[in-house]
């Protein structure tokens, strides 16, 4: 258990917290969670000691241990990988160095003896002797095979090293876990392990992640910051979500009796409870939740930017023919004889291991990159939109505020009591509003590009990885707005959730061809056949 006791730090004249006191108990995996900068990753370093609190206190029980994901990538370069996991658990790995270093001596003392007595019984109550098997065992669930765990970290692909950091952290089964985005840089099959050992572990995780699929299956808690302070909530992020936005809506009717709100509270509880899984997690969760009572729910002061995509003409049934697409890009063949159609009404998610690949055939379809050979076609009715995975050329060297910015891309209204209120629909408000657009923030320019669409009128819309950079309440109003989208589109994303609730085909590009299905994309990683046809073809 870890206890936050009057908590408050502050950075120059802003507030970061203030008076935080909670408890985060054994049992629970805590999804903390806050809008960009709110002081997510500071807290984490607060709870582990990095940073210390002006006032208030962080405290453990005597002989508890916390482990944290370390974020340092080049940490550990000279060490082998199996032991750089290893020395997640310190004082097993202390005991392990000074009973090696003992062996070793020539002149074997007495004292020698008696103190490797000491250090053997202290390292068999460690589980010392099944260190190296259960360093292994994480590894390997983690996809880093058995030939790279005597390599040294510095042999190590950036990828791989941090699934090294990640075992790093889960190994010895610390009291308390602290994890900050752990599933960065994962592969699918890596965060699916990842979440059935969070799910299974029983002491208590304090997570950051911005993945909300993650979130969903392996929190119990959500922890919320927000205006310095933070609140503990029961459920998971989907939970908390759904919970705020009701409570909202009872605010605001007045009218309703208590009676009736007490019902809907319970219709909303049990359908959550009948969509848990048979974990223990998932059992637990729906115990608490069956407790929470009206005054449990509360509304979010989070505000959510809107999003919305409106075509200026539907779209006919001829909408995009791919003959052969072939692409290599510095000696490596990236596209291979693509070929598909698009059809009307089509959410295709671009999956895959291969980042460049998926960029590629998303630069070609609309006319930024050049295929080697093949072709494509848009129907006569299409008009598309696209969002690039890198932005910067929109921004980088450009002395306009963000009203003269987004008036290049608005062919109907340019007038600044338009563009003021669009702006501000984005979280643009009052003086923002006049920042340049050469100063952004990451999260800021995703924001802008977004308005830039929106504005264009597309009924077909191209997106590389939209995600990056935003906060959860915007990926979440970026989720919904694509799920609402009348027309078609293709895009690629690392989001789980994001691509399970809007594509309804699935088009994987592989080295020796394509998988293209068409449903949805917790469908496609449980088909049988389909992770057949994959092995093969990346064998």
């Amino acid at each position: 258990m870890i206890t936050v006791n009057n908590v408050g730090l502050r950075f120059g004249g802003r507030k970061l917290f203030e008076d935080v006191n909670i408890k985060f108990t054994p049992g629970n995996c805590y999804g903390l969670i806050g809008a960009n900068g709110a002081g997510k990753s500071t807290f984490l370093k607060i709870l582990s000691g990095d940073i210390e609190a002006q006032s208030g206190d962080v405290h453990m029980n005597p002989g508890e241990r916390l482990a944290v994901l370390k974020q340092d990538h080049f940490e550990y370069e000279e060490f082998e990988v199996l032991k750089t996991v290893i020395m997640g658990y310190e004082r097993l790995y202390e005991v392990m160095q000074e009973k090696d270093a003992i062996y070793m001596k020539g002149d074997f003392s007495e004292e020698d003896g008696m103190r490797a007595a000491e250090l053997e019984g202290e390292f068999a109550e460690m589980n010392g002797w099944e260190a190296e098997s259960d360093a292994a065992i994480l590894l390997k669930g983690l996809g880093i095979s058995e030939d790279l765990h005597t390599k040294k970290m510095a042999e190590l692909t950036g990828g791989e090293k941090v699934k090294v950091l990640l075992a790093q952290a889960l190994f010895g089964k610390p009291d308390v876990l602290l994890l900050d985005e752990p599933t960065n840089h994962l592969d699918i099959k890596a965060i699916q392990w990842l979440e059935e050992f969070l799910i299974n572990f029983e002491n208590t995780v304090i997570v950051v992640s911005h993945d909300r699929h993650f979130l969903n299956k392996v929190c119990t808690h959500i922890a919320d910051l927000d205006y310095g302070k933070i609140q503990i909530f029961v459920g998971n992020y989907d939970f908390w979500y759904e919970s705020s936005q009701l409570a909202t809506k009872m605010q605001q009717d007045q009218n309703k009796k208590k009676e009736e709100k007490i019902k809907e509270l319970q219709n909303f509880i049990a359908r959550f409870s009948a969509n848990a899984s048979k974990s223990k997690q998932a059992t637990s969760r729906k115990k608490l939740l069956d407790k929470i009572t009206l005054d449990d729910i509360q509304p979010s002061s989070r505000r959510y930017p809107f999003v919305g995509f409106t075509p200026d003409r539907e779209i006919g049934n001829d909408l995009l023919r791919i003959e052969g697409l072939t692409k290599t890009i510095d000696g490596e063949k990236v596209l291979d004889n693509v070929t598909f159609t698009m059809n009307k009404d089509d959410k295709i998610a671009l999956v895959g291991p291969n980042e460049i690949a998926k960029t590629t055939l998303l630069k070609i379809l609309t006319g930024e990159m050049e295929a080697d050979s093949g072709t494509f076609k848009w129907g006569v009715t299409t008009s598309q939109s696209y969002f690039p995975k890198d932005n910067s050329e929109f921004f980088e060297g450009v002395d306009l505020n963000l009203v003269d910015w987004l008036r290049q891309y608005s062919p109907q209204d340019d007038t600044e009591t338009f563009l003021r209120g669009f702006l501000g629909r984005m979280l643009f408000s009052g003086d923002e509003v006049l920042k340049k657009a050469s100063v952004l923030s990451g999260g800021e320019k995703v924001r802008c590009m977004l308005s830039k669409m929106m504005l264009s009128g597309a009924n077909v819309i191209l997106l590389d990885e939209p995600t990056n950079h935003l906060d959860l309440e915007s990926i979440t109003a970026l989720n919904n707005g694509l799920i609402s989208f009348k027309g078609s589109m293709i895009f690629s994303s690392h989001d789980h959730q994001f691509v399970d609730t809007i594509a309804n085909r699935i088009i994987e590009l592989t080295p020796n061809g394509l998988v293209d299905k068409a449903m949805s994309y917790d469908e496609y990683l449980q088909d049988k056949d389909v992770q057949k046809k994959l092995a093969e073809l990346y064998n």
